[in-house]
């Protein structure tokens, strides 16, 4: 994955990921990316019909559409996980967003602990706009503590079932580099991102000064969503964005 992948009529560049998300997406020059979070999560269907509306109304056509922020009633199963990407991935392809079988669109997909939706829903999403003068923008995908495309996240988590100070801060540090990593793909780094969101149930403070804070990412501070992974057994995920315009959409 040493190379990202253009879609010029987007406006956009991604670094190829997994069937149910690019692990990341870059503006083009002469474009930048517009966060737009709905007040209220909206449910999956009505969540991609009120996305088409907004890129229509905005003069953008759905292959603008580059990543987006879900909510889940609470963790999948494997099995789960992968029938519920059917379902979405299959509304991306009827758009026409896959490239050479590709999915272009990041995507973070988390559980809240209290009150969460009762079905899958829109949180937020992100889609490009020209703008000659705009500053690099990019988002990068949510990720776990177990790295992706290696058949299923059980048998690859870091400290699996071990929520020890020790084994958390492993959790914390694979992701805070599998997030340098996407970054760098997308030639930007801590210092550029306008946003980052941890989400876990766990108590972060014990790593909050000397992995977060001391590897630079909670410059403009750390977004902390009382939130579980998408998927069991997972403890922690992180995202992060450098995005210039942002919006709330009322409900």
């Amino acid at each position: 994955m040493a190379e990202t992948i253009r879609v010029p009529e987007g406006g956009y560049r991604f670094i190829p990921g997994v069937y149910q998300y690019s692990a990341g997406v870059a503006a083009e020059p002469g474009f930048t990316l517009e966060r737009v979070r709905f007040a209220e999560p909206l449910p999956l269907m009505a969540g991609f019909a009120r996305i088409a509306q907004v890129l229509e109304a905005a003069g953008r056509p759905k292959a603008a559409f580059c990543a987006c922020e879900l909510r889940s009633p609470a963790p999948f199963t494997e099995e789960g996980f992968a029938a519920f990407n059917r379902v979405y991935g299959g509304v991306l392809q009827e758009w026409g967003l896959f490239r050479d079988g590709l999915n272009p669109v990041a995507r973070s997909n988390v559980c809240p602990e209290i009150a969460p939706p009762a079905e899958p829903s829109f949180h937020s999403f992100v889609f490009s706009v020209p703008d000659a003068a705009a500053a690099p923008s990019f988002a990068v995908a949510g990720s776990g503590e177990a790295p992706e495309g290696k058949g299923n996240y059980r048998d690859h988590i870091i400290a699996r079932g071990d929520l020890s100070p020790t084994g958390f801060r492993s959790k914390v540090r694979w992701v805070l580099g599998e997030m340098e990593r996407r970054m760098g793909l997308l030639g930007g780094t801590w210092r550029a991102t306008t946003g980052v969101q941890v989400y876990s149930v766990y108590d972060i403070h014990p790593v909050l000064a000397e992995e977060i804070v001391a590897r630079g990412a909670a410059r403009h501070g750390v977004t902390w969503q009382f939130c579980r992974p998408p998927v069991v057994e997972l403890d922690y995920e992180m995202d992060c964005r450098a995005v210039w315009r942002e919006r709330v959409l009322p409900a």
